[in-house]
C-alpha cells in the first residue's frame, strides 16, 4: 500500500475520532433525557407496548430524517469554502440573492435571529446535560436528591472558569472519552434488545406515524419531546470547517447513529419489560454495580457536550463581530491550537445564564421544556436559508428545490410548533434570550448603517483633496503615517484634525482600509492591495474573511514584497475616536432608546488597536463627535 494512502487513512481516522469529541457531544448525551421526556406521564399517553414502540420509532426516524437526510446529506453540502454554521450559511445565501433587494435585506435579519437562538442552545446544553447526568445519583439513593443541583452548579462553574486556560490539553481526551461513551450506549442497548426483541418493531416507520397521530392533542405535544433526540444536529454543520465533511459523516454512520439507535431501542425494551423504569430509563438500563461509574462517564460526556457549545458560542460571536452584527469584543487565543479562541465577555454572560437556568428550573425535566424551542427555531432557519443556496447559488430547478427543502420545512415547522406549546412551561426562556440578543444585534447593525451614512454625507473625496493639498503642501515631517479609513475613497477625519492642529504631514502617508468579506477565509496572497497615489501617498486595502484574525501588523509585513516597507519604530497610526451623540427626531435614525444603546455599545467596544493588533505605543487617537 502506498505510504501516502496510509497517511491519509490515519489522518482521516484521527479527524473522525476528534469529531466524535467535538461534534457529537450534544446529540450523544440526548439519551440521558430524551426517551424519559417522550414517555413522560404528564403528556397523558398510556405507557403500553404500542406507545413504547411508537415513541422509540418516532425518535429513530427523527434521527434518520433530521440528522441523516437533512444535515448529513443535504445541508452539509452547502459549505462556504469548507466552512459551515448558520453564519457561513447566511453569508452564502446572502451572496446568492444579490440580484433580489428584498431578500438581500430579509435574509440577514432572519439569519441574525437564528444566530441569536443558537446562544439559547449554548446556555441550555450545559444546563440540561450536566444536570441530567448528575441526576443519576438519585437513582442509587434519594439521599442524593438535595445535592444534585449544587453538584451541577459546581461542575458548571469549574467548566467556565477553566475556559481562559484553553482546551488544547484536555481536548485530546474528548474523542477517546466519547468513543467509550458511544460504545457503552450500544452495549447497554444490545443487552436489553436481546432480552426483549419486540422492540425491533420500532424500526417500522408506521409505528412512529401512528404514535404522532393517534393520540390527538397529546400526540402534538409529545413531538416537542421527540425533538430532544436531535438536539446538537446543528453542530454537525457548524463544525464542518474544523474536520471536513467526510470525517463527520463517517463518524455518524459508522458509530454515532448505530449507538444512539441501539440505546434508544434498549431503553424501549426496558420499558416493555418494566414500565416503572420510566423514572429514569437511561440509568436503569445498567446493572446496579455500574450506576456510579455511568454517572461519572455521563458527567464527562455532559462536560464535553457543554464545551462544544461554549466553543461554538465563541466562534459564532467572532463571526458575528466581523460580519457587523455585534460590537468589537476582546478575543483571546489561550493556546497555539488553530482556531481556538476565548471571549471573556461571552464566557461570563453564558455562565450567569446557565446558572440561572440550572437553579431556576431545578431539574432536567423542567429544562427539557425550554430546550426544544431554540433548537427547532435554528433548524427551521437553516432549512429556509438552504433553499436560497441550492436555488440561486447552485441554480437547481425550482421544483426540485421546493421538494428538497419543503419536506424538511414541514418537519421543522411541526417540531417548532410542538415546542411552542411549552412556551409557558419554560420555552419562554430561550425565546427571551434570543429576543434580547437579537435586539442588540439589530441595533448594532442598524446603528453602523446610520453611522456610515452620516460619515458619507460629510465625506470629502480623497483624490481631489490630495491634489489640492499638494498644490501648496504643508511641512512634511520624517516617518510614516497610517490613517485608518472606514471608506477608502474618503478623507479620514484623523487626517483633517492632524492638519488642522499640527499643520504638518508625514513624508509618507498610507490610507488603510480593512474589509471583512462574506467568506470564511481570504487567501494570504489576496489580502493586500496597494495603490500608489503620488507624493509618497498610498492606498492600502486589506481583506479578511469572517473567520480570519484581522491582524494589521502582520499584514503590513506582506507589503514589503510589493515595494512598501514599514519600520514600526518610524510608523504612527492615526485613529479616529468617534463620540456618538443620540439626538431625538434625526431623519433616518432609530428610537432614542436604541440610539442610546448603540452609543453605549460603541463606547464599550474593545479598542481598535487590540482588535486589529496595532502596536499601542504607535497609536495617536483624534476625536470627533457625530450625531445619530
Amino acid at each position: 500500500m502506498d505510504t501516502s494512502d496510509t497517511d491519509k487513512k490515519q489522518t482521516r481516522a484521527a479527524l473522525t475520532l476528534a469529531a466524535l469529541g467535538i461534534v457529537y457531544g450534544d446529540i450523544g448525551t440526548s439519551p440521558l433525557y430524551a426517551a424519559k421526556e417522550v414517555f413522560n406521564p404528564s403528556h397523558g399517553i398510556t405507557l403500553d407496548a404500542g406507545t413504547i414502540l411508537g415513541g422509540i420509532s418516532a425518535i429513530l426516524w427523527s434521527l434518520m430524517v433530521v440528522v441523516s437526510l437533512k444535515y448529513v446529506t443535504l445541508i452539509m453540502r452547502a459549505d462556504n469554502k469548507g466552512e459551515g454554521g448558520i453564519m457561513a450559511l447566511l453569508a452564502l445565501s446572502s451572496s446568492a440573492v444579490q440580484r433580489f433587494p428584498r431578500w438581500r435585506v430579509a435574509l440577514p435579519i432572519l439569519g441574525g435571529f437564528g444566530a441569536a437562538l443558537f446562544y439559547g442552545d449554548a446556555v441550555l446544553t450545559p444546563a440540561v446535560t450536566v444536570l441530567s447526568a448528575v441526576e443519576g445519583l438519585e437513582v442509587g439513593t434519594s439521599a442524593f436528591k438535595p445535592f444534585v443541583v449544587p453538584i451541577a452548579v459546581g461542575i458548571i462553574v469549574a467548566l467556565f472558569m477553566f475556559q481562559r486556560r484553553g482546551t488544547a490539553v484536555v481536548g485530546k481526551l474528548f474523542g477517546p472519552v466519547m468513543l467509550i461513551w458511544f460504545s457503552t450506549l450500544a452495549v447497554g442497548g444490545i443487552f436489553h434488545i436481546v432480552t426483549e426483541p419486540r422492540i425491533l418493531g420500532a424500526l417500522n416507520p408506521f409505528h412512529a406515524l401512528k404514535f404522532i397521530t393517534a393520540h390527538g392533542w397529546s400526540s402534538f405535544i409529545v413531538l416537542g419531546a421527540v425533538v430532544l433526540a436531535v438536539t446538537g444536529a446543528e453542530a454537525l454543520y457548524a463544525d464542518m470547517g474544523h474536520f471536513g465533511r467526510s470525517p463527520i459523516q463517517t463518524a455518524w454512520f459508522s458509530l454515532v447513529f448505530p449507538a444512539l439507535a441501539l440505546n434508544y431501542m434498549g431503553q424501549g425494551a426496558l420499558l416493555l419489560s418494566d414500565p416503572s423504569a420510566i423514572s429514569n430509563p437511561f440509568y436503569l438500563m445498567f446493572p446496579e454495580w455500574a450506576l456510579y461509574p455511568m454517572v461519572a462517564l455521563a458527567t464527562m460526556a455532559g462536560i464535553i457536550a457543554s464545551q462544544a457549545t461554549i466553543s461554538g458560542a465563541y466562534s459564532l460571536t467572532k463571526q458575528a463581530i466581523q460580519l457587523g452584527f455585534l460590537p468589537r469584543m476582546n478575543i483571546l487565543h489561550p493556546s497555539r491550537e488553530i482556531g481556538q479562541i476565548y471571549v471573556p465577555a461571552v464566557n461570563w454572560v453564558l455562565l450567569a445564564a446557565v446558572l440561572g437556568a440550572v437553579i431556576g428550573f431545578g431539574s432536567s425535566t423542567a429544562l427539557a421544556s425550554a430546550y426544544g424551542l431554540s433548537v427547532t427555531g435554528t433548524m427551521l432557519i437553516d432549512t429556509f436559508l438552504t433553499f436560497f443556496v441550492i436555488r440561486f447559488a447552485w441554480k437547481y430547478n425550482l421544483v426540485l428545490c421546493l421538494l428538497a427543502t419543503g419536506f424538511f420545512i414541514i418537519v421543522d415547522v411541526a417540531f417548532f410548533s410542538a415546542s411552542l406549546v411549552k412556551f409557558a412551561d419554560g420555552g419562554w426562556f430561550p425565546i427571551l434570550m434570543a429576543v434580547l440578543i437579537y435586539t442588540v444585534m439589530l441595533t448594532w447593525r442598524r446603528g453602523r448603517h446610520i453611522l456610515a451614512k452620516r460619515r458619507q454625507s460629510s465625506a470629502i473625496p480623497l483624490d481631489p483633496f490630495l491634489a489640492s493639498l499638494f498644490a501648496d503642501p504643508p511641512v512634511r515631517v520624517p516617518g510614516t503615517a497610517v490613517f485608518m479609513a472606514a471608506d477608502e475613497g474618503a478623507v479620514p477625519h484623523a487626517l483633517l484634525h492632524n492638519l488642522s492642529h499640527n499643520k504638518v504631514i508625514h513624508e509618507r502617508v498610507v490610507f488603510l482600509a480593512v474589509t471583512i468579506e462574506d467568506v470564511p477565509w481570504v487567501p494570504v496572497e489576496d489580502r493586500i492591495k496597494i495603490e500608489a497615489m503620488g507624493h509618497e501617498c498610498y492606498r492600502v486595502g486589506m481583506r479578511f474573511g469572517f473567520k480570519d484574525r484581522p491582524d494589521v501588523s502582520k499584514m503590513l509585513e506582506l507589503c514589503e514584497p510589493q515595494g512598501l516597507e514599514f519600520n514600526m519604530m518610524e510608523t504612527s497610526f492615526f485613529l479616529n475616536r468617534e463620540t456618538l451623540i443620540p439626538v431625538l427626531d434625526v431623519p433616518g435614525g432609530m428610537a432614542l432608546w436604541r440610539e442610546r444603546m448603540f452609543a453605549t455599545m460603541a463606547r464599550n467596544a474593545s479598542s481598535v488597536t487590540d482588535y486589529f493588533n496595532i502596536p499601542t505605543n504607535r497609536v495617536i487617537e483624534l476625536g470627533t463627535q457625530i450625531e445619530i
